[in-house]
C-alpha cells in the first residue's frame, strides 16, 4: 500500500487538533497536486515542519481540487485550520511571499476522518527522510521503511468508526471508498462541483463563485453526503430547488412550478428551462442524481 506524508504548519495542526473535526482541508498555496497516485481512501499523514520532525496524525484522502480560497472557506470554514477567510488569505500570502489582489487559487487536499496523535505518541520520521523535503513524500508498505512506519501508525490508531475503516483491516480505495465513507459537508461540495465539471446542471453557467452543491434530499432530513444526492446549481436555482419551485424528474428533466408565476408574477427565465434535460452530467452513472432522492424531492418538496 502506498501512502503519503505531507509537510504541514504547526499552527494548522494545533488549531485543528483542538477541534477534532470530521474532515479537514490540507491546503497548499499552489494549485499543483501533491502526488499522482493518491485516490480516495489512501492514508495521508501529517509531518510538522522541521525541526519538529515527527508524524503527528493524518487522515484519508478524498479528492484534490484547485479552488478559489473563498470557496475553500465557504466549503470547510475552520476545517481549513484558520479562524476566518481573512486569516486564510493572509496565510497564503505568507507562503507566497507576496501581497495578493483578489481571491487566490489554492490547492485543496480534502481529507476524511482525520486523527491527531497525543504528543507522547508522535512518530519520528523514517531515517531516509531528507532535510530538503518541503511538500511531502510517498512511502510504500512493500518497502521496509514504509512498512515499519505504517506499523507504528496502526499501533496508535483505535478503530475509526467515522468512515468505516478499521486500522489494519485493509482499506478499500477508489470510487468504492466514496460510497462507504461518511463524508463531510466540505467533501460533498467539492466532489459535486468536480463531478459536474464546474457547470450548473440547468443553465450550464461556469462562473464558479455563483455555483453551489445542492442536496437533493437535505442532510438535515436524512439525506447523505453522496454525489448521487447532489446537483450543482447556480445559487438562485439552488434556492428555488430547496424551496420547491424547481425540481428534477427521475428521467433528469427540469420541472418548474406554476407557483412562481402565481406568487411572483414573474419567472420567464426559469420557465425557459422547463422540460429540458440536465446538462453536464457526471460521466460516472453512479454519480448522477439518484432516482430515490429525486422521487423524494418530487413528492415531498416540489410545489407542483
Amino acid at each position: 500500500m502506498k501512502f503519503w506524508i505531507g509537510v504541514t504548519d504547526r499552527k494548522w495542526y494545533d488549531f485543528l487538533s483542538r477541534r477534532l473535526p470530521d474532515e479537514v482541508n490540507f491546503w497548499q498555496p499552489t494549485s499543483r497536486a501533491l502526488a499522482s497516485f493518491l485516490e480516495p481512501g489512501v492514508p495521508f499523514l501529517f509531518k510538522l515542519h522541521a525541526p519538529t520532525n515527527f508524524i503527528v496524525g493524518g487522515g484519508f484522502f478524498v479528492r484534490f481540487s484547485a479552488l478559489p480560497a473563498r470557496m475553500a472557506w465557504d466549503a470547510f470554514g475552520e476545517k481549513n485550520g484558520v479562524s476566518d477567510y481573512v486569516a486564510l488569505k493572509q496565510r497564503v500570502e505568507q507562503y507566497r511571499s507576496e501581497q495578493i489582489r483578489g481571491d487566490p487559487e489554492i490547492g485543496c487536499n480534502v481529507l476524511n476522518s482525520p486523527f491527531f496523535f497525543a504528543e507522547r505518541d508522535w512518530i519520528p520520521v523514517p531515517e531516509d527522510w531528507a532535510r530538503n523535503i518541503v511538500r511531502g513524500k510517498t512511502y510504500d508498505t512493500a518497502q521496509p521503511a514504509g512498512l515499519s512506519l505504517w506499523n507504528h501508525v496502526e499501533a496508535r490508531l483505535s478503530p475509526l468508526t467515522g468512515n468505516g475503516v478499521i486500522a489494519g483491516e485493509g482499506a478499500r480505495y477508489g470510487a468504492e471508498y466514496l460510497t462507504r465513507a461518511r463524508l463531510g459537508q466540505g467533501a460533498f461540495r467539492v466532489l459535486v462541483t468536480e463531478a459536474y465539471h464546474r457547470r450548473c446542471a440547468i443553465t450550464g453557467e461556469r462562473t464558479l463563485p455563483v455555483l453551489e452543491a445542492a442536496h437533493i434530499r437535505p442532510y438535515a432530513d436524512s439525506g447523505p453526503h453522496l454525489i448521487s444526492n447532489g446537483i450543482l446549481l447556480r445559487e438562485d436555482l439552488h434556492t428555488l430547488f430547496d424551496d420547491g419551485y424547481v425540481t428534477v424528474t427521475p428521467d433528469l428533466r427540469v420541472e418548474v412550478s406554476s407557483k412562481i408565476r402565481e406568487e411572483f408574477e414573474n419567472g420567464r427565465e426559469y420557465y425557459a428551462h422547463h422540460g429540458q434535460q440536465l446538462v453536464g452530467m457526471p460521466e460516472c452513472i453512479e454519480e448522477r442524481p439518484g432516482g430515490e432522492f429525486l422521487r423524494w424531492h418530487n413528492d415531498r418538496v416540489f410545489l407542483g
